[in-house]
Protein backbone atom coordinates (compact mmCIF):
# COMPACT_ATOMS: atom_id res chain seq x y z
CA UNK A 1 0.00 0.00 0.00
CA UNK A 2 0.99 3.60 -0.46
CA UNK A 3 -0.02 6.60 1.62
CA UNK A 4 -2.85 8.95 0.65
CA UNK A 5 -0.44 11.88 0.34
CA UNK A 6 1.82 9.96 -2.06
CA UNK A 7 -1.15 9.06 -4.26
CA UNK A 8 -2.39 12.65 -4.30
CA UNK A 9 1.07 13.96 -5.16
CA UNK A 10 1.27 11.57 -8.12
CA UNK A 11 -2.13 12.77 -9.35
CA UNK A 12 -1.43 16.50 -9.03
CA UNK A 13 2.19 16.57 -10.17
CA UNK A 14 1.49 16.85 -13.92
CA UNK A 15 -1.60 19.03 -13.80
CA UNK A 16 -1.81 22.72 -14.61
CA UNK A 17 -4.75 25.09 -15.22
CA UNK A 18 -6.58 24.88 -18.52
CA UNK A 19 -5.64 27.60 -21.05
CA UNK A 20 -7.58 30.85 -20.45
CA UNK A 21 -10.58 31.90 -22.48
CA UNK A 22 -12.31 35.27 -22.87
CA UNK A 23 -15.53 35.32 -20.88
CA UNK A 24 -18.38 37.85 -20.97
CA UNK A 25 -18.83 39.47 -17.57
CA UNK A 26 -22.44 38.24 -17.42
CA UNK A 27 -21.15 34.64 -17.58
CA UNK A 28 -18.22 35.11 -15.19
CA UNK A 29 -19.91 34.22 -11.89
CA UNK A 30 -17.90 31.56 -10.02
CA UNK A 31 -15.26 31.46 -12.77
CA UNK A 32 -11.58 31.65 -11.85
CA UNK A 33 -9.68 34.65 -13.17
CA UNK A 34 -6.62 33.94 -15.32
CA UNK A 35 -5.19 37.47 -15.56
CA UNK A 36 -4.75 40.60 -13.48
CA UNK A 37 -7.39 43.30 -13.88
CA UNK A 38 -6.71 46.87 -12.71
CA UNK A 39 -9.17 49.69 -12.24
CA UNK A 40 -9.36 52.23 -15.01
CA UNK A 41 -11.79 54.51 -13.21
CA UNK A 42 -12.14 55.75 -9.65
CA UNK A 43 -15.16 54.57 -7.69
CA UNK A 44 -16.99 56.76 -6.83
CA UNK A 45 -16.08 58.87 -9.85
CA UNK A 46 -17.01 62.10 -8.02
CA UNK A 47 -17.85 63.29 -4.52
CA UNK A 48 -21.53 62.55 -3.96
CA UNK A 49 -24.18 62.48 -1.29
CA UNK A 50 -24.81 59.38 0.78
CA UNK A 51 -28.20 60.73 1.93
CA UNK A 52 -31.21 62.67 0.84
CA UNK A 53 -30.80 66.00 2.60
CA UNK A 54 -29.03 69.34 2.26
CA UNK A 55 -25.51 70.02 1.00
CA UNK A 56 -23.88 72.76 3.04
CA UNK A 57 -20.70 74.11 4.60
CA UNK A 58 -20.10 72.37 7.92
CA UNK A 59 -18.70 75.55 9.47
CA UNK A 60 -22.12 77.20 9.19
CA UNK A 61 -23.56 74.69 11.71
CA UNK A 62 -20.99 75.29 14.47
CA UNK A 63 -23.61 76.89 16.73
CA UNK A 64 -25.75 73.75 16.66
CA UNK A 65 -28.93 75.32 15.20
CA UNK A 66 -28.59 77.19 11.95
CA UNK A 67 -30.99 78.80 9.45
CA UNK A 68 -29.74 78.52 5.87
CA UNK A 69 -31.10 79.80 2.58
CA UNK A 70 -31.97 77.11 0.02
CA UNK A 71 -30.35 78.09 -3.28
CA UNK A 72 -30.62 75.01 -5.50
CA UNK A 73 -31.57 71.35 -5.80
CA UNK A 74 -29.33 68.57 -7.16
CA UNK A 75 -30.69 65.22 -8.28
CA UNK A 76 -28.87 61.97 -9.01
CA UNK A 77 -27.64 61.97 -12.58
CA UNK A 78 -27.50 65.77 -12.74
CA UNK A 79 -24.90 68.39 -11.76
CA UNK A 80 -25.07 71.89 -10.35
CA UNK A 81 -22.93 74.89 -11.22
CA UNK A 82 -24.41 76.93 -8.36
CA UNK A 83 -21.82 77.44 -5.62
CA UNK A 84 -23.03 76.99 -2.07
CA UNK A 85 -21.82 80.02 -0.15
CA UNK A 86 -21.84 81.08 3.48
CA UNK A 87 -25.32 80.77 5.00
CA UNK A 88 -26.60 78.71 2.06
CA UNK A 89 -27.64 75.13 1.40
CA UNK A 90 -28.68 73.08 -1.59
CA UNK A 91 -31.24 70.32 -1.61
CA UNK A 92 -29.50 67.07 -2.62
CA UNK A 93 -30.55 63.52 -3.34
CA UNK A 94 -28.66 60.30 -2.67
CA UNK A 95 -25.95 59.78 -5.28
CA UNK A 96 -26.05 63.35 -6.60
CA UNK A 97 -22.71 65.16 -7.06
CA UNK A 98 -21.77 67.50 -4.22
CA UNK A 99 -22.23 71.07 -5.49
CA UNK A 100 -19.30 73.53 -5.50
CA UNK A 101 -18.68 75.16 -2.14
CA UNK A 102 -20.40 72.46 -0.07
CA UNK A 103 -18.31 70.08 2.04
CA UNK A 104 -20.95 68.10 3.93
CA UNK A 105 -24.53 66.81 3.83
CA UNK A 106 -27.12 66.89 6.60
CA UNK A 107 -29.70 64.18 6.23
CA UNK A 108 -33.29 65.24 5.66
CA UNK A 109 -34.50 63.84 9.00
CA UNK A 110 -32.35 66.35 10.95
CA UNK A 111 -33.71 69.40 9.17
CA UNK A 112 -36.86 71.49 9.14
CA UNK A 113 -37.88 73.35 5.98
CA UNK A 114 -39.70 76.61 6.69
CA UNK A 115 -43.17 77.11 5.18
CA UNK A 116 -41.88 79.51 2.55
CA UNK A 117 -39.75 76.67 1.12
CA UNK A 118 -36.73 78.96 0.79
CA UNK A 119 -35.05 78.36 4.14
CA UNK A 120 -34.06 75.30 6.14
CA UNK A 121 -33.30 74.95 9.83
CA UNK A 122 -30.33 72.66 10.53
CA UNK A 123 -30.93 71.38 14.03
CA UNK A 124 -27.50 70.06 14.97
CA UNK A 125 -23.78 70.41 14.35
CA UNK A 126 -22.72 68.78 11.08
CA UNK A 127 -19.19 67.39 10.80
CA UNK A 128 -17.10 68.30 7.78
CA UNK A 129 -17.35 65.48 5.21
CA UNK A 130 -20.43 63.99 6.86
CA UNK A 131 -22.58 61.83 4.53
CA UNK A 132 -20.28 62.48 1.60
CA UNK A 133 -18.90 59.64 -0.53
CA UNK A 134 -15.46 60.74 -1.64
CA UNK A 135 -14.02 60.14 -5.09
CA UNK A 136 -11.98 56.90 -5.15
CA UNK A 137 -13.19 55.91 -1.67
CA UNK A 138 -13.89 52.37 -2.89
CA UNK A 139 -11.52 51.99 -5.84
CA UNK A 140 -8.58 54.09 -7.06
CA UNK A 141 -7.40 54.26 -10.65
CA UNK A 142 -4.78 51.56 -11.19
CA UNK A 143 -5.83 49.55 -8.14
CA UNK A 144 -5.70 45.77 -8.58
CA UNK A 145 -9.22 44.39 -8.70
CA UNK A 146 -8.57 40.81 -9.78
CA UNK A 147 -5.54 38.55 -9.60
CA UNK A 148 -5.08 35.14 -11.22
CA UNK A 149 -6.82 32.52 -9.11
CA UNK A 150 -9.49 34.87 -7.76
CA UNK A 151 -13.01 33.46 -7.92
CA UNK A 152 -15.49 35.92 -9.37
CA UNK A 153 -18.29 36.37 -6.83
CA UNK A 154 -21.37 38.62 -7.10
CA UNK A 155 -19.78 41.68 -5.46
CA UNK A 156 -16.59 41.43 -7.51
CA UNK A 157 -18.59 40.90 -10.69
CA UNK A 158 -20.58 44.04 -9.89
CA UNK A 159 -17.40 46.02 -9.18
CA UNK A 160 -15.96 44.97 -12.55
CA UNK A 161 -19.17 45.88 -14.35
CA UNK A 162 -19.07 49.23 -12.56
CA UNK A 163 -15.69 49.81 -14.21
CA UNK A 164 -17.18 49.29 -17.65
CA UNK A 165 -15.44 45.94 -17.99
CA UNK A 166 -17.46 43.66 -20.24
CA UNK A 167 -15.19 40.60 -20.45
CA UNK A 168 -12.17 39.06 -18.75
CA UNK A 169 -9.82 36.12 -19.07
CA UNK A 170 -10.86 33.08 -17.03
CA UNK A 171 -9.96 29.42 -16.89
CA UNK A 172 -12.68 27.29 -18.47
CA UNK A 173 -14.80 25.04 -16.31
CA UNK A 174 -13.40 21.53 -16.79
CA UNK A 175 -15.55 19.20 -18.86
CA UNK A 176 -15.39 15.84 -17.10
CA UNK A 177 -16.36 12.57 -18.71
CA UNK A 178 -18.00 10.01 -16.41
CA UNK A 179 -17.90 6.34 -17.36
CA UNK A 180 -19.23 3.27 -15.56
CA UNK A 181 -17.61 -0.09 -16.26
CA UNK A 182 -18.67 -3.69 -15.68
CA UNK A 183 -20.81 -6.34 -17.33
CA UNK A 184 -23.11 -6.33 -14.32
CA UNK A 185 -24.10 -2.66 -14.70
CA UNK A 186 -27.47 -1.75 -16.22
CA UNK A 187 -29.28 1.51 -16.95
CA UNK A 188 -32.61 -0.24 -17.36
CA UNK A 189 -35.60 0.86 -15.31
CA UNK A 190 -37.33 -2.45 -15.98
CA UNK A 191 -36.78 -5.58 -13.86
CA UNK A 192 -33.19 -6.80 -14.01
CA UNK A 193 -31.86 -10.15 -15.06
CA UNK A 194 -30.18 -12.24 -12.33
CA UNK A 195 -26.76 -10.93 -11.38
CA UNK A 196 -27.30 -7.44 -12.85
CA UNK A 197 -27.38 -4.19 -10.84
CA UNK A 198 -28.52 -0.69 -11.70
CA UNK A 199 -25.90 2.01 -12.10
CA UNK A 200 -25.75 4.27 -9.03
CA UNK A 201 -22.14 5.43 -9.41
CA UNK A 202 -22.47 7.43 -12.59
CA UNK A 203 -25.50 9.48 -11.44
CA UNK A 204 -23.82 10.11 -8.05
CA UNK A 205 -20.57 11.23 -9.70
CA UNK A 206 -22.37 13.46 -12.18
CA UNK A 207 -24.22 15.09 -9.29
CA UNK A 208 -20.97 15.51 -7.33
CA UNK A 209 -19.34 17.20 -10.32
CA UNK A 210 -22.24 19.59 -10.76
CA UNK A 211 -22.32 20.41 -7.05
CA UNK A 212 -18.61 21.25 -7.17
CA UNK A 213 -19.01 23.54 -10.17
CA UNK A 214 -17.70 21.30 -12.97
CA UNK A 215 -19.36 20.31 -16.25
CA UNK A 216 -20.06 16.55 -16.40
CA UNK A 217 -20.25 14.64 -19.67
CA UNK A 218 -22.14 11.35 -19.46
CA UNK A 219 -20.05 8.76 -21.31
CA UNK A 220 -22.40 5.92 -20.45
CA UNK A 221 -21.25 2.45 -19.45
CA UNK A 222 -18.80 -0.03 -20.89
CA UNK A 223 -18.64 -3.77 -20.29
CA UNK A 224 -15.60 -5.74 -19.18
CA UNK A 225 -13.87 -5.66 -22.54
CA UNK A 226 -10.38 -4.29 -23.12
CA UNK A 227 -11.25 -3.25 -26.66
CA UNK A 228 -14.40 -1.40 -25.59
CA UNK A 229 -12.57 0.32 -22.75
CA UNK A 230 -9.75 1.40 -25.06
CA UNK A 231 -12.23 2.86 -27.52
CA UNK A 232 -14.13 4.66 -24.77
CA UNK A 233 -10.97 6.19 -23.26
CA UNK A 234 -9.63 7.31 -26.63
CA UNK A 235 -12.97 8.90 -27.50
CA UNK A 236 -13.07 10.63 -24.10
CA UNK A 237 -9.73 12.36 -24.70
CA UNK A 238 -11.27 14.09 -27.70
CA UNK A 239 -14.35 15.28 -25.83
CA UNK A 240 -13.29 15.99 -22.26
CA UNK A 241 -10.72 17.79 -20.14
CA UNK A 242 -10.68 14.91 -17.64
CA UNK A 243 -12.21 11.44 -17.35
CA UNK A 244 -13.52 9.58 -14.30
CA UNK A 245 -14.43 5.90 -14.43
CA UNK A 246 -15.66 3.50 -11.77
CA UNK A 247 -14.85 -0.17 -11.41
CA UNK A 248 -12.21 -2.38 -12.97
CA UNK A 249 -9.30 -1.40 -10.71
CA UNK A 250 -9.23 -4.20 -8.15
CA UNK A 251 -7.64 -7.63 -8.42
CA UNK A 252 -10.36 -9.53 -10.26
CA UNK A 253 -9.87 -11.44 -13.49
CA UNK A 254 -12.13 -8.97 -15.34
CA UNK A 255 -10.67 -5.77 -13.86
CA UNK A 256 -9.33 -4.41 -17.15
CA UNK A 257 -9.47 -0.63 -16.56
CA UNK A 258 -6.07 -0.42 -14.91
CA UNK A 259 -4.61 -2.70 -17.60
CA UNK A 260 -5.94 -0.57 -20.45
CA UNK A 261 -4.71 2.64 -18.85
CA UNK A 262 -1.25 1.13 -18.58
CA UNK A 263 -1.29 0.03 -22.21
CA UNK A 264 -2.47 3.42 -23.46
CA UNK A 265 -0.40 5.75 -21.32
CA UNK A 266 2.68 3.83 -20.15
CA UNK A 267 4.71 5.45 -17.40
CA UNK A 268 2.10 8.11 -16.71
CA UNK A 269 -0.31 5.39 -15.57
CA UNK A 270 -0.18 3.88 -12.11
CA UNK A 271 -2.31 1.28 -10.37
CA UNK A 272 -2.31 1.82 -6.62
CA UNK A 273 -3.46 0.31 -3.38
CA UNK A 274 -3.94 3.39 -1.22
CA UNK A 275 -3.88 3.13 2.57
CA UNK A 276 -7.44 4.36 3.00
CA UNK A 277 -10.83 2.87 3.72
CA UNK A 278 -12.99 2.87 1.69
CA UNK A 279 -11.51 3.32 -1.78
CA UNK A 280 -8.20 1.47 -1.52
CA UNK A 281 -7.98 0.39 -5.20
CA UNK A 282 -7.26 3.39 -7.42
CA UNK A 283 -5.67 3.91 -10.80
CA UNK A 284 -4.57 7.10 -12.52
CA UNK A 285 -3.15 8.03 -15.88
CA UNK A 286 -2.25 11.16 -17.79
CA UNK A 287 -2.47 11.48 -21.54
CA UNK A 288 0.45 13.76 -22.38
CA UNK A 289 -0.74 14.28 -25.95
CA UNK A 290 -4.01 15.88 -24.87
CA UNK A 291 -3.16 16.81 -21.24
CA UNK A 292 -6.13 14.71 -20.09
CA UNK A 293 -6.06 13.08 -16.64
CA UNK A 294 -7.87 9.76 -16.10
CA UNK A 295 -9.18 8.79 -12.66
CA UNK A 296 -10.21 5.16 -12.21
CA UNK A 297 -12.08 4.82 -8.92
CA UNK A 298 -13.14 1.74 -7.01
CA UNK A 299 -16.53 0.43 -8.05
CA UNK A 300 -18.35 0.30 -4.71
CA UNK A 301 -20.50 3.45 -4.54
CA UNK A 302 -19.25 4.89 -1.23
CA UNK A 303 -15.67 4.22 -2.35
CA UNK A 304 -16.45 6.15 -5.52
CA UNK A 305 -17.64 9.21 -3.58
CA UNK A 306 -14.62 9.11 -1.25
CA UNK A 307 -12.24 8.76 -4.18
CA UNK A 308 -13.89 11.75 -5.80
CA UNK A 309 -13.29 13.87 -2.70
CA UNK A 310 -9.68 12.86 -2.15
CA UNK A 311 -8.34 12.68 -5.71
CA UNK A 312 -10.73 13.93 -8.38
CA UNK A 313 -12.10 17.15 -6.91
CA UNK A 314 -8.69 18.67 -5.97
CA UNK A 315 -7.28 17.79 -9.39
CA UNK A 316 -10.23 19.32 -11.24
CA UNK A 317 -9.91 22.48 -9.17
CA UNK A 318 -6.30 22.74 -10.31
CA UNK A 319 -7.45 22.38 -13.92
CA UNK A 320 -9.98 25.12 -13.26
CA UNK A 321 -7.30 27.50 -11.98
CA UNK A 322 -8.25 27.50 -8.29
CA UNK A 323 -5.57 28.42 -5.77
CA UNK A 324 -7.23 26.44 -2.96
CA UNK A 325 -7.57 22.84 -4.06
CA UNK A 326 -8.89 21.32 -0.83
CA UNK A 327 -11.97 21.79 1.22
CA UNK A 328 -11.19 23.41 4.56
CA UNK A 329 -10.60 20.97 7.40
CA UNK A 330 -12.36 21.72 10.66
CA UNK A 331 -11.90 20.35 14.17
CA UNK A 332 -15.07 18.54 15.18
CA UNK A 333 -16.08 17.26 18.61
CA UNK A 334 -17.45 13.73 18.71
CA UNK A 335 -20.78 13.28 20.50
CA UNK A 336 -20.49 9.50 20.03
CA UNK A 337 -17.89 6.74 20.17
CA UNK A 338 -16.31 5.51 16.95
CA UNK A 339 -15.01 1.95 16.92
CA UNK A 340 -12.14 1.06 14.62
CA UNK A 341 -9.14 -1.25 14.54
CA UNK A 342 -5.52 -0.68 13.60
CA UNK A 343 -5.05 -1.61 9.96
CA UNK A 344 -2.56 0.96 8.71
CA UNK A 345 -5.25 2.92 6.85
CA UNK A 346 -6.85 6.32 7.01
CA UNK A 347 -10.55 5.75 7.62
CA UNK A 348 -12.93 8.19 5.96
CA UNK A 349 -16.28 8.26 7.69
CA UNK A 350 -19.43 9.94 6.46
CA UNK A 351 -21.12 11.69 9.35
CA UNK A 352 -23.64 14.32 10.39
CA UNK A 353 -22.21 17.41 12.06
CA UNK A 354 -23.97 20.45 13.50
CA UNK A 355 -23.11 23.78 15.06
CA UNK A 356 -23.27 23.36 18.83
CA UNK A 357 -24.18 26.04 21.32
CA UNK A 358 -20.52 26.16 22.37
CA UNK A 359 -19.66 27.59 18.96
CA UNK A 360 -17.90 24.44 17.77
CA UNK A 361 -18.82 21.82 15.22
CA UNK A 362 -19.99 18.59 16.82
CA UNK A 363 -20.54 15.19 15.20
CA UNK A 364 -23.98 13.87 16.03
CA UNK A 365 -23.66 10.46 14.41
CA UNK A 366 -21.59 8.33 12.06
CA UNK A 367 -23.21 6.66 9.07
CA UNK A 368 -23.12 2.89 8.93
CA UNK A 369 -19.87 1.85 7.34
CA UNK A 370 -19.62 -0.38 4.32
CA UNK A 371 -18.49 0.66 0.86
CA UNK A 372 -21.74 -0.66 -0.66
CA UNK A 373 -24.09 1.23 1.70
CA UNK A 374 -24.86 4.28 -0.42
CA UNK A 375 -28.22 5.16 1.15
CA UNK A 376 -26.63 5.01 4.59
CA UNK A 377 -24.50 8.07 3.74
CA UNK A 378 -27.27 9.99 1.97
CA UNK A 379 -27.84 12.45 4.83
CA UNK A 380 -24.15 12.91 5.71
CA UNK A 381 -22.93 16.49 5.53
CA UNK A 382 -19.29 15.90 6.44
CA UNK A 383 -16.44 13.44 6.01
CA UNK A 384 -14.28 12.61 9.03
CA UNK A 385 -10.61 11.68 8.74
CA UNK A 386 -9.82 8.99 11.27
CA UNK A 387 -6.09 8.13 11.34
CA UNK A 388 -4.60 4.94 12.80
CA UNK A 389 -5.93 4.33 16.30
CA UNK A 390 -7.74 1.85 18.50
CA UNK A 391 -10.92 3.88 18.24
CA UNK A 392 -12.34 7.21 19.32
CA UNK A 393 -14.63 8.15 22.17
CA UNK A 394 -17.17 10.89 22.72
CA UNK A 395 -15.41 14.15 23.45
CA UNK A 396 -12.45 13.45 21.15
CA UNK A 397 -11.68 16.03 18.51
CA UNK A 398 -11.29 14.83 14.93
CA UNK A 399 -10.56 16.58 11.65
CA UNK A 400 -13.34 16.69 9.11
CA UNK A 401 -14.42 18.40 5.92
CA UNK A 402 -17.89 19.78 5.34
CA UNK A 403 -19.47 18.31 2.22
CA UNK A 404 -22.65 20.37 2.26
CA UNK A 405 -22.70 23.64 4.21
CA UNK A 406 -26.41 24.10 3.58
CA UNK A 407 -27.13 21.09 5.78
CA UNK A 408 -25.03 22.10 8.79
CA UNK A 409 -27.80 22.94 11.23
CA UNK A 410 -28.11 23.93 14.87
CA UNK A 411 -27.88 21.42 17.70
CA UNK A 412 -31.46 20.19 17.44
CA UNK A 413 -32.33 16.93 15.72
CA UNK A 414 -35.00 17.24 13.00
CA UNK A 415 -38.30 15.88 14.28
CA UNK A 416 -41.33 14.48 12.54
CA UNK A 417 -44.01 17.23 12.63
CA UNK A 418 -46.77 14.68 13.38
CA UNK A 419 -45.23 12.30 15.89
CA UNK A 420 -42.63 14.64 17.37
CA UNK A 421 -40.10 11.81 17.21
CA UNK A 422 -36.56 12.28 15.91
CA UNK A 423 -36.60 11.76 12.16
CA UNK A 424 -33.84 9.53 10.74
CA UNK A 425 -35.32 8.84 7.30
CA UNK A 426 -35.44 5.14 8.06
CA UNK A 427 -31.68 4.85 8.45
CA UNK A 428 -29.90 2.73 11.00
CA UNK A 429 -27.89 5.45 12.76
CA UNK A 430 -26.06 3.09 15.07
CA UNK A 431 -22.31 2.82 14.85
CA UNK A 432 -20.62 -0.06 13.13
CA UNK A 433 -17.01 -1.10 13.18
CA UNK A 434 -15.35 -0.11 9.88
Amino acid sequence: MIGVDEARTFVLSRLSPLPPIDCAIDDALDRVAAATVRAREATPRFDNSAMDGFALRAGDTASGATRLRIVDAVFAGATSSRTVGEGEASRIMTGAPLPPGADSVCQREDTLVEPDGHHVLIQRVVREGESVRRVGEDVLVGQTLVEPGDVIGPALLGALAGQGIRSLLVHPTPRVGVLSTGDEISDAASPLAPGRIRDANRPALIASLRQSGFSPVDLGRVGDSKEALRDAFERATRECDAVVSTGGVSAGDADFVKVVLGELFGDTARSMQVAMRPGKPFAYAYDEATATPFFALAGNPVSTLVGFELFVRPALRRLGGHRDLERARWPMVLDCDVARSRDGKLHLLHAVCYLHGDGRLHVRRIARTGSHLLFAVADANCLLLSPESDGLVAGDIVQGVILDESRVTSNREPKDPVTGRVHTAGRDVGLATP
